[in-house]
């Protein structure tokens, strides 16, 4: 009995510390971020048509179901993707603005212009992403939003968390780029 409810407890630990695994990626169940230990909130594949585009998780100080309340919680956050077929840098940085311009008025999108072209620019500087690149956009609540592609960083911080939450909405904002990985996302995965 004593060896059956060793082992019980053994797999029940194991399964907690398992990463999350979406389309053959794995995504730790923790990640440090700063000082802070941030814990997956989510993950889901973003598809195009029947193509598997990329593999993401989103990661935060606590869990939370709900887009609005990610979007208010304080502290430091990370979007992790990681590409699953090739890609331009100009495919990535033009999916990345109508993600922005479709959840936002034209009065924010005045307000965040010069910062997303400073982001754009960033990535535009790339020139391609193969299928594998991992591409990291922190919120470091006390230096901006960090990019970070294959284990190094890419230009410099952006200030505002006003910025961060842009690019969330990309995902989790009111006209998602796609409602099942938004889902996915706040942890409602089917």
């Amino acid at each position: 009995m004593k060896h059956l409810l060793l082992a019980a407890v053994t797999a029940f630990s194991f399964n907690l510390a398992a990463a999350v695994e979406v389309a053959g990626v794995k995504f730790d169940d923790k990640s440090r971020v700063g000082n802070s230990e941030l814990v997956v909130n989510g993950a889901g594949l973003r598809k195009k048509l029947v193509i598997k585009v990329y593999a993401m998780a989103l990661y935060l100080p606590e869990k939370r179901g709900d887009a609005e309340a990610v979007l208010a919680a304080k502290g430091p956050k990370r979007i992790s993707l990681s590409l699953l077929r090739d890609l331009s840098a100009k495919q990535f940085v033009e999916a990345l603005e109508e993600g922005v311009t479709n959840n936002h008025t034209e009065a924010e999108m005045a307000a965040l212009k010069d910062r997303l072209k400073q982001f754009s620019d960033t990535l535009l500087a790339l020139g391609e992403a193969k299928s594998g690149t991992v591409v990291i956009i922190d919120w470091l609540p006390e230096s901006g939003t960090r990019l970070t592609v294959n284990g190094q960083v890419k230009g410099k911080d952006i200030a505002g968390d006003d910025f961060y939450k842009a690019l969330l909405r990309i995902w989790l904002g009111n006209k998602a780029v796609q409602d099942d990985l938004k889902q996915a996302l706040l942890g409602k995965s089917s």
